[in-house]
This record gives structure tokens, sequence and C-alpha cells, in this order.
């Protein structure tokens, strides 16, 4: 861990990965929280893997055309197809709930396959989209930084300004919308801000491991705070460490930083439930 934080002085790639890690934490340590609470851990699954239709696509018109995509970073597809994808899950969990998991698979698919596609008429090997699947946390351009510092701002903003509505749809949906909340709207806002925070961590672990990133830190924010705002708080810090400290240990090993990030995730998550069960027990006896 020393070694990453001393070669860090000298390679800006690492200072690049390490600033992802911690846009990335903060994104999905916000998000998370209302994600676990509103038990949507699975249509996020379903917006991430549509994500790849998206990128998919911009690879694609990249090279057919070069004129007027040449320049086009396959994150903004990413962002497109999220919020597209958003929408639609918002939508039919609104107005057709018992086939809202259809949908969820239907979506998983369909994203994975389109983008697939799209990459098989692309000439060449496209080693770019193992990226966006994997990640790759190594190799973080400043665009990237850019594009995440703005997906934050977005995402916080929002917070900020809707954290109320938000709270009360993922606490009782019912009584919300008594309260005169407009439940499809709430919705798809939180479904939208869902979509940024995927984005945000497809640099940081891939989308295949996006899912565990968004949700387990969250979970284990339960288990140190009881109200949302302090889950919130407790997750962002989670976030932060995990997407920096095993990055840095495993440094200079075979061991990819992705893959550290989301089990360092699956190990704390483990040893606050077991703590947790201990201390109840401790305390029945």
């Amino acid at each position: 861990m020393i070694r990453f934080f001393a070669d860090m002085a000298v390679n800006e790639l690492l200072l690049r990965g390490l600033l992802a890690g911690v846009l990335a934490g903060v994104a999905c340590g916000l998000i998370g929280p209302y994600v676990v609470t509103r038990r949507i851990v699975f249509l996020s699954g379903a917006i991430a893997h549509i994500v790849v239709g998206g990128i998919g696509a911009v690879i694609f018109l990249r090279f057919r055309l070069p004129g007027a995509f040449g320049s086009i970073d396959p994150l903004y597809g990413a962002v497109l197809s999220a919020l597209v994808a958003a929408a639609l899950v918002g939508c039919v969990q609104h107005f057709a709930r018992e086939r809202l998991d259809t949908l969820i698979g239907a979506l998983w698919a369909i994203g994975m396959a389109v983008g697939i596609l799209l990459l098989k008429y692309t000439p060449g090997y496209q080693t770019e989209i193992f990226s966006y699947l994997f990640g790759n946390v190594s190799v973080v351009s400043r665009e990237d930084l850019v594009l995440l510092l703005g997906l934050d701002a977005v995402i916080v903003a929002a917070l900020l300004l809707t954290h109320k509505r938000l709270k009360a749809l993922c606490l009782d949906e019912e009584f919300a919308g008594l309260q005169g909340i407009s439940v499809l709207g709430t919705n798809l806002l939180l479904l939208g801000l869902v979509s940024l925070a995927v984005v945000a961590l497809i640099r940081v672990v891939g989308l295949i491991l996006v899912i565990a990133l968004l949700s387990l830190p969250a979970a284990t924010s339960r288990f140190f705070a009881g109200r949302l705002s302090g889950m919130m708080a407790v997750s962002v810090a989670l976030c932060v460490l995990l997407t920096t400290l095993p990055r840095a240990a495993v440094y200079g090993t075979r061991v990819s930083p992705e893959s550290a990030i989301v089990l360092a995730a699956a190990l704390a998550y483990v040893l606050a439930l077991l703590t947790q069960r201990l201390l109840r027990g401790a305390s029945h006896s």
C-alpha cells in the first residue's frame, strides 16, 4: 500500500484511478441507501446491463460515421441508454407491476445482446468493451474524471432538492401518494439517479460487478444507522474507503483492483452482519 502512494506521486494514472474511485464512491454511496430501502437492486441490474447496448451503439457509430461520432466517448451512450432504460422500467413498474420481473429479465438479456451484436459488425478486436464490462480503474482519462464529476454534481443537486420526496417514496409509497407526491414522477427521478450512479461505477468495477458496489455498502450501513440520512453518510464513507484502500492494497500483485474492491465490500457486509448477531446474542444472554 505504501508503494502505491509513493508511485502515485510520479504516475498520473494512479492518481486518476484513485480520484475516479472516490467520485464513483460518492455517487453509489448516496444512491445505494435508496436502492436498498426501496428494494430495487435487481431493477438497477437491468439498467446496468442495458447500458452495454448504448456503449456498443457508440462504438459502432464511431466506426460507421467517424465524422459525426468519432470523438464521442462511449460513456455518453451509456448515460443515454441508462436513462431510457430507467424511464421504461419506471413506467412498467407503475402501470404493470405483475410484468415487472419479465421486463427485468428481458432488459437484462436484450441490453447485452444488442451491444454484442453491434460490436460484431464493428471491424477489429474491440478490447474497449471489456473495460466497461469488467472495469479498468488503472486507465482513467481526464475526460472520464470530468464526466464523473458532472454526474456527482447532478446527483448531489437532485438529492438536495428532492430528498424528502424520495425518502417518502422509499419508506411508504401509498402514504407518499396520499401526501400529494407524484409516485410515478418521483420513482422515475430515483431510477434516473440510479442510472447515473451505474454509469459512474462502470469505470471502477465494470457493469458485471456494479450491483455489488451499489448495494453492499448501503446494506452494510443499515447496521450502523437507522435513519436514511445516516445510512447515506455511512454508505458514502464506506464506498470511498472501499474504492481506494483495496485498490492500493493489491497494487503490484496479480489481483485485479476491481475484484478486490467488490470482495472487500462483501467482506465488510459479512463482518457487520456477524458482529450484529454476536452483539444480539450477548445482549439476550
